[in-house]
């Protein structure tokens, strides 16, 4: 049995989280229910738990600002949202699992079977990721948190100059001459990193706006970066690359 709690601020979507583990996944023991966050962190405290379901999107405190009150985390987390999609990629980005509100049966199921099977799943860095890459969104923290096999790889946004997909891999080009293979794959970046002025203009690169020195017009045309690196624009991807440059 996996001991669990639920921590959400809606009562009917508690009910229906209960109801549906309690029909579906008998592996899972529900220790406790708590409908605000503070009421989770004190549960979170004494039960000791073994999983917890955890709302993204609470008043007063957030999934994320209840999660870096724990230390260490020494549970596994599956994340519920209903709607908060840059959380979920970031989420994605850093190979968590989380579940769309309304609760899909076969989801949850999927979920759990998923923790079930990784015996050294809990992983510090992987929570650390998310948080840090939350933060992102609104320019209070500009580095990207790349988990690795040592840990996590820190890097600042602006110190990026572009992306370039490599395979199932991703290389990433820094000032200074600095190249890093990260085994995330070009789209993980794009969907993390497109509000934070980065465009996908090829489907092999994603540059830093911030980089661009130089525009040669073209059928799609090309950009001269900052490291004088050519990247050639595709002509789908021109339009929105034009566009993007003319805002501040």
């Amino acid at each position: 049995m996996i001991n669990t709690i639920l921590i959400d601020d809606e009562d009917a979507a508690l009910d229906v989280l209960r109801i549906t583990i309690e029909k579906y996944c008998p592996e899972i023991n529900v220790k406790g229910i708590y409908n605000a966050p503070e009421k989770g962190l004190d549960g979170i405290r004494q039960l000791n738990p073994e999983l917890v379901f955890l709302d993204v999107q609470m008043p007063q405190m957030s999934g994320f600002d209840l999660l870096q009150q724990v230390s260490p985390v020494t549970f596994d987390v599956i994340f519920v949202s209903a709607y908060d999609q840059y959380a979920i990629k970031a989420i994605k980005f850093s190979a968590l699992d989380y579940l769309l509100k309304p609760i899909d049966v076969d989801d949850l199921i999927h979920a759990v079977k998923k923790l079930r099977e990784q015996p050294h799943r809990r992983n510090i860095f992987q929570y650390q990721s998310v948080l840090n890459n939350i933060r992102l969104k609104s320019g209070s923290v500009e580095k990207l948190a790349v988990p690795s096999p040592e840990g996590l790889d820190f890097f600042d946004t602006q110190d990026i100059i572009f992306c370039k997909a490599d395979g199932s891999y991703t290389e990433i080009i820094l000032q200074n001459n600095k190249h890093v293979l990260v085994s995330k794959n070009l789209a993980d970046f794009e969907n993390l990193l497109t509000m934070s002025g980065f465009c996908r203009v090829h489907h092999s690169y994603l540059v830093n706006l911030k980089h661009v020195q130089k525009y040669v017009k073209g059928e799609g045309g090309y950009v001269i970066l900052t490291d004088n690196h050519m990247v050639d624009i595709s002509r789908r991807k021109k339009e929105e690359f034009l566009s993007l440059l003319d805002k501040p």
